[in-house]
This record gives C-alpha cells, structure tokens and sequence, in this order.
C-alpha cells in the first residue's frame, strides 16, 4: 500500500503528476513539501524523489536521483517479536526496517508482558507505527514494513502457516538445528521467524510450534535479549536468502 508506482520511466529533473493510487501511497509517507522519498519505475528501478506539489486531487513529485536498485529485498519476511519490557520494542521496530523485513507481528506468550501492562503507565505503544516511518525513511525504504495489532499467542501460531518456511528461535539441549543450515539450499518466498519474550518460550510453547511445522534454530551458544535476537535472526535471514551481502 506505500509503494509509490510511477507508470512511466522517468526524466530525471522533470515534474511528474502521480495517479490516484500513488497519490494515496504518497499519503503513507506523509510528506511535507520539499521532502524526498523512494519511488520505484514499472521496471522495478527505484528513483528518489522530492514532493514539490500536493493537494486533495494532485501530487507532483520531481525524481533527481536513479538508485541503481531496488530498495526492497525479494524475500518476505516476517518476524514475530514477543511484546518485550520497557522501550526495547522501539529498537526492534527501528531495526527491523531497516534491515528490510516485510511484516512485523507483535504478540503475547505465557511469559510476555500484555500491550495493556505495557502502557499501565504511560501508553506509548500509539508511536509505534511513527516509528517504523522515520526509519522507513532513514534507510531510503520503497515501502514501510507492516504492523500487526498485537496477537495473542493462538493467533501468532496461525498465522506464521502462511509463510513457505517458518521458524523459531528456541535455546535448549534439544534443539539440533543452526539457523545456517536450515536456510543451506532453501528458495521461499516468504519467511516466518517467531522470536520469544524475556524467559524464552515455555515447553509447551515450543512443542505447539513443533506440531504447527515450525522448526526451532538457533543462532549461537550464547543467550541473546529478545530484542538483538530478533535483529541478528533478521539480518541473518536477509544475509542468505535476501539481499544483504
């Protein structure tokens, strides 16, 4: 939906009016005059741009630089991230665009603080998709990753069955897996990592992932926060089937 589609190849310093369904992803981005932002060519080549003119029925965009690539990783991935302590979601969110995931599903396990314990105090999860904006736009991103409402546990496991190759971190004796290795020789087109809360995922948790065709990896012998496990498991991912390198 926030992929800006010119219909056209572009001149370089010339003006360009967007159609209707550029104009609502331009919306997305929420620009201000003078602002730039990734757009991409029916060839799939992205440009930056910069907004020179917008109004209810109009937009005009003047593309000043040819990116080379695109800007969006061919795999799609999606990680679904235990709502975590404190303001460590926010670092996960901010990263996790950056490193070009898709879709970012929060959710509640049985050792997951609620999104409700979460705002007790001061609720702060309304800035979450602000966030994934400015480093959407940071990081030169043709799209903004999705956010999820946050899920309850049944709904989380549901949903990864979506993904050709689903996976969870998951740090005990039993696992004989190394992420690595999965991925060795792999081609998916959409890719589920499932990252447990502060604690890890119970047995019982696990063993439901288990029977749900997910399968437990690991990414190292050392034990890592939820929050840098959901970065070095994205980037790890992106590395071998995406376009890290």
């Amino acid at each position: 939906m926030s992929r800006i589609r010119l219909e056209a190849i572009p001149a370089l310093g010339q003006p360009l009016h967007l159609g209707a369904d550029s104009r609502r992803a331009l919306q997305c981005w929420d620009l201000r005059i003078g602002e730039a932002c990734t757009v991409s060519d029916p060839e799939g080549n992205c440009y930056r741009a910069r907004l020179s003119r917008i109004a209810a029925d109009t937009a005009v965009l003047t593309p000043y630089e040819m990116l080379g690539r695109t800007m969006e990783s061919p795999l799609d991935l999606e990680i679904y991230q235990a709502l975590p302590q404190k303001e460590r979601f926010e670092l996960v969110l901010q990263k996790l665009a950056e490193l070009g995931v898709t879709r970012i599903i929060p959710f509640t396990s049985q050792r997951s603080i609620t999104q409700e314990e979460r705002d007790a105090g001061q609720r702060k999860s309304h800035r979450w998709p602000e966030v994934l904006l400015r480093a959407a736009k940071q990081c030169r991103r043709a799209e903004i990753p999705e956010l999820s409402p946050t899920r309850d546990w049944d709904a989380a496991v549901c949903a990864m069955g979506r993904a050709d190759l689903r996976l969870f971190l998951h740090e005990n004796g039993a696992v004989t897996h190394r992420l690595h290795e999965v991925l060795q020789g792999q081609r998916p087109q959409r890719v589920a990592l499932l990252v447990g809360p502060e604690g890890g995922l119970t047995s019982g948790e696990a063993l439901e992932l288990r029977s749900a065709g997910c399968l437990p990896v690991s990414i190292g012998p050392r034990i890592l926060r939820t929050e840098t496990a959901s970065i070095v498991g994205a980037a790890l991912i992106q590395y071998v089937l995406g376009d890290l390198s």
